[in-house]
């Protein structure tokens, strides 16, 4: 019973600090948090923290973790049975969008460590860039199953769009705060993917062409 107790709340503790360290980085960037910082926020000594993390960018790493466990479970394309190609599609956009505006912080903090160059790089930034990579496979995934006809340089080259554009309209949301519908630009977004691909997987002689023709997967 003591050791489960102990357990709990180490657990407890933990999650305090990395929403102390959430809120601080959120209003003072990677250079402006520091264990003090973070200390004062949550109510818990220094010592406390450097239990759990060896360091501030070992901590910063773990909220980019945290936040993109969370996250990454919203980039998943629903099954068949939720309707049409284009209405799966739409869901998982709906859900991507709701998950960042739930739980920002990974690519809050990411975007912001991911921009800087260091002499000695971040731990936070290379976690930051692995999981991404794990969001882009995820997504390169999901153009290969819904559009098999399409060549891999043209699922790569969606795949890069989807995924910067989805950058792209996080980062206009930050800047602009809540005026931004980020449910509505995600949709829209994700119709421009779909259309692109829809193209693109088409043969020749099945659509006109179209300023994504020079991807249009060969004739064999």
């Amino acid at each position: 019973m003591t050791r489960r107790v102990k357990r709990a709340n180490g657990v407890e503790s933990r999650e305090r600090i990395l929403d102390a360290a959430v809120e601080i980085a959120g209003e003072r960037g990677y250079e402006g948090t520091s264990i003090a910082a973070v200390s004062a926020k949550c109510g818990l000594p220094a010592s406390s923290i450097y239990w759990h993390f060896e360091h501030k960018d070992d901590l910063i790493a773990a909220v980019i973790e945290r936040s993109f466990e969370a996250w990454l479970s919203a980039v998943r394309l629903p099954d068949e049975t939720t309707g049409t190609p284009l209405e799966r599609v739409l869901v998982m956009a709906r859900s991507v969008a709701e998950s960042l505006l739930a739980a920002p912080d990974f690519l809050r903090l990411g975007l912001m460590l991911a921009l800087e160059r260091r002499p000695a790089e971040p731990r936070g930034r290379k976690v930051f860039l692995q999981v991404r990579e794990t969001a882009r496979r995820r997504v390169a995934d999901d153009v290969r199953g819904l559009f098999p006809d399409l060549d891999e340089a043209a699922v790569q080259t969606l795949t890069t769009y989807t995924v910067a554009g989805a950058d792209g309209l996080f980062v206009h949301r930050e800047i602009n705060g809540g005026a931004v519908d980020l449910r509505t630009m995600f949709e829209l977004h994700a119709r421009l993917v779909f259309d692109a691909a829809a193209r693109l997987a088409a043969r020749p002689g099945d659509a006109p062409p179209t300023s994504f023709s020079p991807l249009r997967k060969r004739s064999a």
